[in-house]
């Protein structure tokens, strides 16, 4: 038992060691001199960062629906992916891409899927967003064959925008502020049922203070206890963490400029309980989204600027796999990258897209308008 343990340490070990290696390449791909990095067209073909040489780029995959925007992403790994989509679409991909099965749960046409959570290739949990009834749950354990609708939200008050899981089994949805204080739901069974959580241990939100529905990713989790939620829309754009799986809640305000409902924070990445981004800004086109990023060095209590932030208004975040500096930012107008744990960003392709998504197998993906999804190659 001793010498088979030993092999599986080392097993362990040569698969770290392959791992860092490969995304050490694929980094090294993305993070060439600006000047060097020739960016894509509006369109988002395949004209690669640094042509020629073994680039990284968004390499676009046809979904066959032109007709949806996908603001949620699940990406289980370089094969596997889930997106959730308006006109109650879900697709499932388990050939990284190369073909998409329509799983959409039947009676949906009518809900927008903003967020979905995947577990493996069968199991998933997508959330509809609106107000009142609107707002629903579905759970499939059978690859999208079958679903069951876990919840519907019977309060005109509330308004769900994102969900997110500590594991397979817990996880919580978050809804808007009802009765003066953000709402919770929480699960045990991996969201086969949902319960509210008790509202005397969240601050009072803010006049106007919301959540914004726009990449699934306003709500976040890192490790089994920690949770953070992003807002929006008051005078101040805030971050408010939990270290109990969202039964009581700190406050803190964030230099993303705020003051108007279309300002405010609208996606978090921790890559640990203390290290995160925030991005945002001012999704409206005809605005400019100035210093719309800031990072996080001790889990959310304190945030600062990004010396150089995006250079629009960004809906989505992730950091790439193993690396403690590196990390995408994403928007309607383009992609950026990040190499000093967001400190600093620059643009590397201008594509359309409005969530992100990265795995442990080194893969990105990303989602947006006009049915476009694309995974991080080179």
């Amino acid at each position: 038992m001793r010498r088979l343990g030993s092999t599986r340490r080392r097993g362990r070990a040569g698969r770290l060691l392959a791992a860092a290696v490969a995304c050490g390449a694929a980094l090294a791909a993305l993070t060439v001199p600006a000047a060097e990095a020739r960016p894509f067209g509006q369109g988002g073909g395949a004209d690669p960062v640094n042509a020629g040489r073994g680039g990284a780029h968004w390499a676009v995959k046809d979904t066959g629906t032109p007709q949806v925007r996908f603001r949620g992403l699940a990406a289980v790994d370089r094969h596997t992916a889930w997106l959730a989509g308006t006109g109650g679409t879900v697709l499932r991909t388990t050939d990284g891409g190369t073909s998409w099965r329509n799983v959409s749960p039947p009676g949906a046409a009518d809900l927008q899927f903003r967020d979905v959570t995947a577990f493996d290739a069968r199991r998933a949990v997508v959330l509809a967003i609106g107000e009142g009834e609107a707002s629903r749950v579905y759970r499939t354990d059978d690859g999208g064959t079958t679903w069951t609708e876990s919840f519907r939200n019977n309060d005109p008050k509330a308004f769900y925008d994102c969900l997110a899981f500590f594991d397979r089994r817990h996880g919580l949805a978050l809804s808007d502020p009802v009765d003066g204080r953000f709402r919770l739901l929480s699960t045990a069974d991996g969201g086969r049922s949902w319960r509210a959580l008790p509202a005397d241990g969240m601050p009072p939100a803010l006049d106007g203070e919301a959540g914004f529905a726009a990449s699934g990713q306003c709500l976040v989790t890192s490790g089994p206890e920690d949770v953070w939620l992003a807002t929006g829309g008051a005078a101040h754009a805030r971050v408010l963490h939990s270290a109990d799986r969202g039964l009581t809640w700190t406050a803190a305000d964030t230099p993303v400029p705020a003051g108007d409902p279309a300002k405010g924070v609208f996606a978090l990445a921790f890559r640990d309980r203390a290290h995160g981004i925030a991005v945002g800004g001012d999704y409206r086109p005809d605005q400019p989204s100035p210093d719309a990023a800031a990072v996080t060095a001790d889990g959310g209590r304190t945030w600062r600027p990004a010396a150089t932030a995006p250079r629009a208004y960004r809906s989505g975040a992730a950091w790439l796999p193993h690396s403690r500096t590196a990390a995408l930012a994403v928007g309607p107008t383009g992609t950026d990258l990040t190499t000093d744990g967001g400190r600093t960003w620059r643009t590397f392709d201008t594509g359309s897209y409005d969530t992100v998504a990265c795995t442990a197998d080194l893969s990105c993906w990303a989602a947006g308008e006009q049915g476009r999804v694309a995974r991080l190659e080179r």
